[in-house]
């Protein structure tokens, strides 16, 4: 049986994108939440509330966890655009799931972030020189990233949670 925590394999991080990997990076990362609004597109609130693995979140709440989760690194991204190497502050994730918003609200608010957040994230990563590409921020678990090294990562999130719900509808048959 496949790891359902990992749908489309963990993240491996390889040598930093070039110019031409970046652009198509960053269509990637402006085309998720599209591919997220498919991926709920007709889910009952009932399967919404499905968890996707044992144990694992419920569907809105890794709807929610997109959101957040780009949110935060939307904001590394300004700091580290906009700071000398900034301490970045990591955050709860399964602490953030368990907000009432997260188990119970409506995915609507976050499908809106996303689309909005999404578009805004790309134009700064296209206006971007390969100096600012190359500026780096220091998060207290992973070390030192350069932003070049932020871009697959966060490209890969949105794949990878999508794909848990994807993956979940396939199992379930849920058309």
């Amino acid at each position: 049986m496949p790891d359902l925590r990992y749908p489309i394999g963990p993240y491996e991080p390889g040598p930093p994108p070039d110019a031409a990997r970046r652009l198509s990076l960053i269509d990637q990362l402006a085309a998720a939440p599209a591919a997220l609004r498919q991926a709920v597109s007709g889910l009952s609130p009932e399967r919404l509330d499905t968890t996707y693995r044992p144990g694992g979140w419920t569907l809105r709440q890794v709807v929610h966890h997109l959101a957040d989760g780009h949110m935060n690194w939307y904001l590394r991204t300004k700091f580290t655009l906009t700071e000398d190497q900034p301490l970045i502050k990591p955050y709860d994730e399964a602490r953030w799931a368990e907000t009432a918003e997260a188990r119970t609200g409506p995915i609507g608010p976050s499908l809106l972030l996303l689309d909005g957040l999404c578009e805004r994230w790309a134009a700064l990563f296209r206006s971007l020189t390969e100096d600012q590409w190359k500026r780096a921020m220091m998060h207290p678990e992973r070390g030192v990233l350069a932003l070049d090294a932020t871009l697959p990562m966060m490209v890969w999130h949105g794949r990878h949670h999508t794909a848990h719900i994807t993956g979940l509808r396939e199992r379930m048959n849920w058309r």
